[in-house]
């Protein structure tokens, strides 16, 4: 009789606590994330008593892939229009939450004398809410449609966003074991850098790829697309130096952007509640009652730093972001607790060994308490408001709600600025069309010019090379001298006077620059022409991509299609 293999048995046994713990948990009306780190902690080596899972490190595995599923699910369920669409008050608030949040970690951690890297990724721990609890207590209670209940939703999204940004600096900052300003704002340049040309090319590519084979399409071949694209980004990102679960959450954003996005999103959903499950089982394995019996002080500081933190310093930053003081305080009320990225900090801690051990079941016990406590917060809001109410003298509540009724006031248009509106225009396009140039100068150099080499000989490799590079870079090139010249807020502007006309010919000059420099940069890195020779043949090529009327078709069409495959999902619904 063949022997069972470790791994399989384990799963068994995982899934068996799972289920029952889940239906015990759902009996009780309680969150099934909890019943999973019970289900955990009950089939852990730690829990002498009971069947314990053997191959820990299968069992790991498996949890990463989990994490990536997480990630691609919540990708899935939000697109980048939406962010934009907003407005600023769910950033503003989800900014100056996350800052105090992260103030308030730290200084918990320094309080107890621990090392600099456990009270910077105590202070990330603290800084998110958890999506999946709020998201499922609020529908628990009836409460999705209330208008604070956006709110906070809203914020959880910008809070995620942020979430994966503060991973990829903490993660740069474990490897780097230093804090230099020059390596984090290298970190977040490069982070740009790869965002806009993932998501650029993704918008452009993936949804024209979808069309062509729509009636190729069933439910398997779909989910088994959706997966493959999923898994070929996370292996992107990992090669560029990215976690594999920042890889995820960009291929499902860009996925989010598509037609197919509610149906993958249904399709993907049964494999990412299984893999989910065993991350959130992985977490409770890591729960240690001996180190909770020792660490009770601090984990009752920290849940006291929480709920005090939460509804005092978040409340403040509603009122920041023009919100009403009952409103504010209701969505302060609905974020006391941590949830899925601060088992995924700790996780990530852990694995890059720069986090000491005790805080790994510190967090899983803050967070589960936390989570049983959520219900309970929401509710308690209102009474709340009722308190400070009665205390707060009538002139705070009378200018509290000015500020909040002139915040909330719809800007027209005759008040929105053309110079501001022109201006982002520009921005986003210089933004966009560099990046997608600075991307194809980086693969010629790399792979182009290596490849040549080998069949041409030298000088003609170089001239080659260069002229492919620039044919390539051109209907980018003219985008970035081009492209929104002619806009309605442009043509405002220019007849609006002299002094207007001559700021945008400054304008369209600094655009004229920034190509030019593109075009001497491959040509000083191929054939390095330099003197005379080499300027004359940078502003004849300049010069021919403005007057080119095939690239302002070609630019215009590749324009049209980005912003179709943006709005498709939109237009269609």
């Amino acid at each position: 009789m063949s022997e069972l293999e470790p791994l399989i048995a384990d799963l068994a046994l995982i899934l068996i606590c799972a289920g029952v713990m889940t239906l015990l948990f759902k009996k009780l009306k309680q969150p099934v994330v909890l019943g999973y780190i019970v289900a955990g902690f009950l089939a852990s080596p730690n829990m002498s008593y009971m069947p314990s899972v053997t191959d820990l490190e299968g069992i790991h595995l498996w949890s990463e892939i989990g994490v990536i599923f997480l990630l691609f699910a919540l990708g899935l369920e939000f697109s980048f229009r939406k962010i934009l669409r907003m407005g600023a008050a769910p950033i503003i608030a989800a900014t100056a939450i996350i800052f105090a949040m992260m103030l308030v970690g730290i200084f918990t951690g320094y309080v107890f004398g621990w090392n600099k890297m456990d009270c910077i990724y105590l202070g990330g721990m603290l800084a998110m809410s958890s999506t999946t609890i709020i998201f499922k207590a609020f529908d628990d209670m009836g409460l999705r449609q209330k208008r604070f209940a956006g709110l906070v939703l809203s914020v959880l999204i910008i809070e995620d966003i942020l979430a994966i940004v503060l991973m990829v600096m903490l993660s740069t900052m474990a490897v780097s074991k230093e804090f230099e300003g020059s390596q984090m704002l290298m970190s977040i340049l490069k982070l740009v850098f790869f965002l806009v040309l993932w998501f650029v090319v993704g918008i452009y590519l993936i949804p024209l790829f979808l069309r062509k084979v729509r009636s190729l399409m069933s439910d398997e071949t779909l989910l088994i697309t959706a997966l493959a694209l999923c898994f070929g980004m996370v292996v992107i990102a990992s090669h560029v130096g990215f976690s594999a679960a920042f890889g995820a959450f960009i291929m499902g954003s860009i996925l989010a952007e598509t037609v197919e996005a509610e149906k993958i999103e249904h399709l993907v959903n049964p494999v990412k509640d299984l893999f989910g499950a065993i991350f959130f089982v992985s977490v409770g394995m890591m729960v240690d009652v001996a180190l909770i019996v020792e660490y009770i002080v601090p984990i009752l500081c920290i849940i006291a730093a929480i709920m005090l933190g939460q509804t005092v310093l978040s409340t403040g930053g509603f009122l920041l972001a023009g919100q009403p003081l009952k409103t504010a305080m209701q969505c302060s009320f609905s974020l006391t607790q941590i949830g899925e990225f601060a088992f995924i900090l700790a996780t990530m801690g852990t694995s890059l060994g720069v986090t000491s051990d005790f805080l790994y079941p510190i967090v899983v016990a803050v967070s589960v308490f936390t989570t049983f406590t959520t219900p309970y917060m929401i509710r308690l809001a209102s009474p709340a408001y009722g308190v400070v109410e009665r205390i707060l003298p009538k002139r705070w509540l009378n200018k509290l709600e000015r500020y909040a009724s002139d915040s909330e006031e719809p800007e027209t248009e005759t008040q929105k600025s053309h110079w501001y509106a022109y201006l982002k225009q520009v921005a986003v396009i210089i933004l966009i069309h560099s990046v997608l140039c600075m991307a194809l100068i980086a693969l010629m150099l790399y792979f182009g010019e290596p490849f040549i080499s080998g069949l041409l000989p030298q000088p003609w490799a170089n001239v080659v090379t260069a002229l492919l590079t620039v044919i390539l870079c051109a209907p980018f090139l003219w985008a970035l001298m081009r492209q929104g010249s002619r806009s309605a807020n442009a043509m405002t502007l220019w007849n609006s006077g002299r002094a207007a006309r001559i700021k945008l010919l400054a304008f369209q000059l600094l655009r004229l620059v920034i190509s030019a420099a593109f075009v001497s940069y491959i040509f000083g890195h191929t054939v390095r022409w330099g003197g005379m020779l080499g300027l004359f043949i940078v502003l004849a090529i300049v010069f021919t991509i403005v007057f080119s009327p095939h690239l302002e078709k070609q630019g215009e069409r590749i324009n049209k299609t980005f912003n179709d495959n943006l709005t498709q999902r939109e237009r269609e619904e």
